[in-house]
């Protein structure tokens, strides 16, 4: 992910998706939908299923499903998106609507500072637990050359 302090309409909704939900839930309180939003698509559930390749560029074949909860608003003139991972009707909502917001310019600086940098931390964060966690695991193999 960049690490500018703009992002771009992907890097915000990447960050949106792979936020925790009660993060994005209490990240997002001052700015709730509001009463005139026209949901264009209310959170919706359903599966997708995730492909893969061997080593990048082998063949083909389905990897499995995973559950995805998408969902589209209009708010002021702009349409958020957002697809989540999960079933969490409230978590695609939220993201849907700060994706609507972020694209107006006189909200953006506010929802950047407010929203996205705490997410950004924490899911830095996240993932550096999870590096160290796998690195407390790592096992050096090496070899004893006898001499002869």
């Amino acid at each position: 992910m960049d690490t500018s302090p703009h992002l771009a309409r992907p890097q915000w909704m990447s960050l949106l998706a792979q936020a925790e939900p009660a993060e994005l839930a209490a990240a997002m309180t001052p700015f709730a939908p509001p009463a005139d939003a026209t949901w264009l698509r209310p959170p919706q559930t359903g599966l997708y299923m995730l492909r893969g390749r061997i080593g990048g560029t082998g063949p083909q074949f389905n990897l499995g499903e995973v559950s995805v909860t998408r969902c589209s608003v209009q708010i002021d003139g702009h349409i958020g998106h957002a697809w989540v991972r999960g079933s969490n009707t409230r978590h695609a909502e939220l993201a849907a609507c700060a994706d609507a917001w972020l694209q107006d310019s006189d909200k953006h600086p506010q929802l950047s500072r407010q929203v996205l940098e705490p997410l950004r931390q924490s899911l830095q964060a996240r993932r550096e637990a999870a590096s160290r966690k796998a690195a407390a695991s790592k096992v050096e193999f090496f070899t004893v050359v006898r001499g002869e």
